[in-house]
């Protein structure tokens, strides 16, 4: 298991496409890395099942809180065959997670810069967006969490890109979420 220390950012599309010239010319680009992804929205949990379309790969993440609720993640994931998508998200359907299920397709293009992954993408919920992240090996100390923060705090501001707050992230996601779910009550109730 590995500690992601991940922050977000939200931003218009000029500020998107300043920031992957930008980090063409300065950073590293590691490549497009589109998916379509389907979020089990657990209270205390995230649970994603991702179709890697770029590589041709997928896998099941099992992350140890949700956004807004801090930026280190204990992650928890495993590859399976791209085929067995579909039959994984029938498996958390049925097992009861059904109702916390949101799907969207990201695009999305990666970076390396100043030490930090940095995946710029936009997707129907988000918009424009970015997340930062510096990975950390499972029981890495409070001190090297504390330090990739610091370096994800100052990439950010090293590249003109104002960071989500916690409070911030929590507002958005329970945005969506509650939108979601008055989506899905519409349509359930459209069925019958």
């Amino acid at each position: 298991m590995a500690v992601e220390i991940e922050m977000r950012a939200r931003f218009d599309k000029s500020a998107h496409d300043a920031l992957v010239e930008r980090l063409v010319r300065d950073g590293e680009d590691l490549g497009q890395d589109n998916k379509l992804i389907h979020f089990f929205v657990l209270p205390d949990q995230l649970l994603k099942v991702t179709d890697n379309q770029s590589a041709g790969t997928a896998k099941i993440t099992l992350k140890d809180s949700k956004i807004g609720q801090g930026a280190a993640f204990s992650e928890t994931e495993f590859p399976i065959a791209q085929e067995d998508v579909p039959a994984a998200v029938r498996v958390f359907g049925a097992l009861g997670f059904e109702d916390t299920r949101h799907e969207a397709f990201n695009f999305r293009r990666n970076f390396r810069f100043n030490g930090v992954e940095i995946a710029v993408k936009w997707s129907d919920a988000w918009g424009y967006h970015a997340e930062f992240e510096v990975l950390l090996p499972d029981g890495a100390p409070d001190a090297d969490k504390d330090e990739a923060a610091a370096t994800i705090i100052d990439c950010a501001s090293e590249l003109g890109v104002a960071l989500m707050s916690e409070k911030d992230l929590a507002d958005f996601t329970a945005a969506f979420e509650a939108a979601e779910a008055e989506r899905k009550a519409a349509q359930a109730a459209e069925i019958r």
